[in-house]
């Protein structure tokens, strides 16, 4: 019998059916020696006998994250808020970079449009090339124009707390789930997610908050491979003077060039030269 691990607690996973059913397993011993850990996502074989599952094949992934650990996401979104709290592109970019250099799929979506404009952050990233979607949860506005771009997909849902991640996940699973206050002092919400699980939504798929996503660092990301992580920097790239051009200091760039024409963000640049400066620092101190 096939079906998904959608969640994971002290030893037993937690597998759905095709039939829907839920079905409470345990790992084989064969796992444990070969190594191989099942993880929420994962596609699995199981056998259940007097009502006892046995996960007994794990079907090949498609992706894998590491944090957190989750298996075969076909689509990030990024959630940011218009305001309460205001947009931090910096961590919004690092989460892009982290789909991006996991070859994830990226879509980034604005949520509180009740609170403030989202044309403006709409901009910079569909000029970067993201699919994006303004929503408000609080209103419970553009979510069915979200619900299609996920549908039939593993979606994981990525954003620094207080951005409303719950609020929307909670429309739309028609689940209750767990959301903090927001500080009047700070804006920011408490963490409130306790582990990874999966959620089924209409129409099929699943959705997942992932607590950890927005933790990247520069050392995740080899330098040869920073620059397609940035998809309107890769596309500019052929027209600079010299190949293998940094985009820092060279003459004749044309990525600094159409930063200078407002053709690329100036905060997508800025977090490029970022993730690239530290990560050539750490290149030549080894």
């Amino acid at each position: 019998m096939r079906g998904i691990i959608y969640k994971g607690i002290g030893g037993f996973y937690y597998v759905r059916t095709g039939t829907g059913e839920a079905i409470e397993c345990k790992a084989r011993g064969k796992f444990r020696k070969e190594r191989v850990t099942p993880m929420i996502g994962d596609e699995v074989e199981i056998e259940v006998k007097n009502g006892k599952g046995s996960i007994c094949e794990i079907y090949p992934r498609r992706t894998k994250l590491i944090r957190p650990p989750v298996a075969n996401i076909d689509i990030v979104v990024v959630v940011a808020a218009a305001k309460s709290p205001d947009p931090n592109t910096a961590l919004i970019d690092k989460m892009l970079v982290n789909a991006e250099i996991n070859d994830i799929e990226a879509v980034v979506c604005i949520n509180k449009t009740d609170l403030a404009d989202s044309s403006g952050l709409e901009k910079i990233y569909r000029n970067a090339g993201y699919k994006t979607v303004s929503v408000s949860a609080q209103n419970d506005l553009g979510m069915d124009e979200l619900l299609d771009i996920i549908r039939g997909k593993i979606a994981a849902f990525a954003g620094v707390s207080g951005v409303g991640k719950s609020s929307i996940l909670t429309i739309l699973t028609g689940t209750e789930l767990e959301t903090g206050t927001v500080s009047e002092k700070i804006s920011r919400g408490r963490h409130t997610t306790r582990h990874v699980e999966l959620f089924p939504v209409s129409g099929g798929g699943y959705v997942l908050d992932t607590p950890g996503f927005s933790s990247v660092e520069a050392e995740d990301i080899p330098l040869e491979r920073l620059e397609q992580c940035f998809p309107e920097i890769a596309a500019a790239s052929p027209g600079c003077r010299f190949r293998g051009c940094a985009h820092i200091g060279e003459p004749d760039c044309a990525v600094k060039a159409m930063v200078e024409r407002n053709e690329i963000a100036e905060s997508r640049y800025s977090s490029y030269k970022e993730l690239y400066t530290i990560q050539k620092g750490k290149k030549e101190w080894k």
